[in-house]
């Protein structure tokens, strides 16, 4: 219930000069800012979730003053205004365990500032770029929690998705995969395991040509993650080599090109987090099955 509706002089606009009402779209570009990195960091808490569950059938059992609180999580969230940053990260580095990760939705500051500040490599940051003439469907007078839970803005928040203004840098999603291998380095996985899971986790969810095809789904291998030189001397009993999620987020590494240009992969990527949200695509939004390879 909106207790403001139909109360004009108590509206956000009330009472600004026509020359200052083309700045209103900021007011939609800020609450799609805030809707779209919520809704990342969630579909980044279901996909750990989701590895935990497949942990423990393994056997590996996870669990649930900031030094003692980083000390005990698995994964951090960094929430403050930019000039409480500083402060935080000398009060908690020490406290850091390696494979702790850092998401961190303090926007002002880069990935290289964080990884110094907080002398820790296992940072996720997602960065938005924003652009003029869109459409606001980001629901002015919803509470986050509620537009989180509407169909249409949760599927505008999906990493391929420009729809409502703001796009996502890939290198984001790219820096979550590597963040899922380095989870199983952590516990001493062996890489053919560790694909497996991988593939079970991102590539589970198929839609309906991909069903009657499963030969067009993409399954992820060792050269999609290292160099060629790398793979090739791995031993089948040895873990994935530990990556900095920094370097991932800044830099082109294997993963980059197979992410950005396989069509199929990007279908499967975009079902999933839909799926994640209880989302259902229409026919027409239904992903078209790819005849070329699944890896290029």
């Amino acid at each position: 219930m909106d207790l403001l509706e139909g109360l004009e002089s108590l509206q956000f606009e009330y009472g600004m000069e026509e020359e200052d009402r083309s700045w209103l779209y900021l007011q939609g570009r800020s609450r799609g800012l805030m809707i779209k990195a919520c809704a990342h960091a969630t579909f980044f808490c279901k996909l750990l979730c989701n590895l935990r569950y497949e942990f423990q059938k393994l056997g590996i059992q996870c669990f649930y003053h900031n030094s003692r609180l980083v000390n005990w999580a698995n994964v951090i969230f960094l929430c403050c205004l930019p000039s409480q940053l500083s402060n935080i990260c000398s009060e908690i580095q020490t406290s850091l365990e390696k494979a702790c990760i850092v998401y961190s939705f303090v926007a002002a500051v880069p990935i290289p500032r964080l990884k110094l500040l907080l002398n820790h490599t296992n940072i996720l940051r997602p960065q938005y770029q924003c652009f003029e003439g869109f459409v606001n469907i980001w629901g002015a007078n919803k509470e986050i929690v509620a537009a989180l839970q509407d169909p249409v803005i949760l599927q505008a928040t999906c990493p391929y998705d420009p729809t409502g203004g703001i796009t996502l840098n890939i290198k984001w999603l790219e820096g979550v995969f590597y963040a899922m291998l380095n989870i199983c380095t952590a516990t001493n996985m062996p890489h053919p395991n560790a694909l497996q899971l991988l593939n079970e986790l991102f590539l589970s969810v198929h839609f309906e040509g991909c069903e009657k095809d499963r030969e067009s789904c993409p399954k992820f291998k060792l050269k999609d993650f290292v160099s060629k030189v790398y793979a090739n001397n791995l031993s089948q009993g040895r873990p994935f080599p530990w990556f900095d999620l920094t370097a991932v987020q800044l830099r082109e590494t294997p993963f980059s090109q197979h992410l950005l240009t396989s069509t199929v992969l990007r279908d499967h990527l975009t079902h999933l987090y839909c799926d994640l949200f209880g989302i259902s695509l229409t026919k027409e939004q239904q992903p078209v099955v790819s005849t070329g390879s699944p890896t290029q």
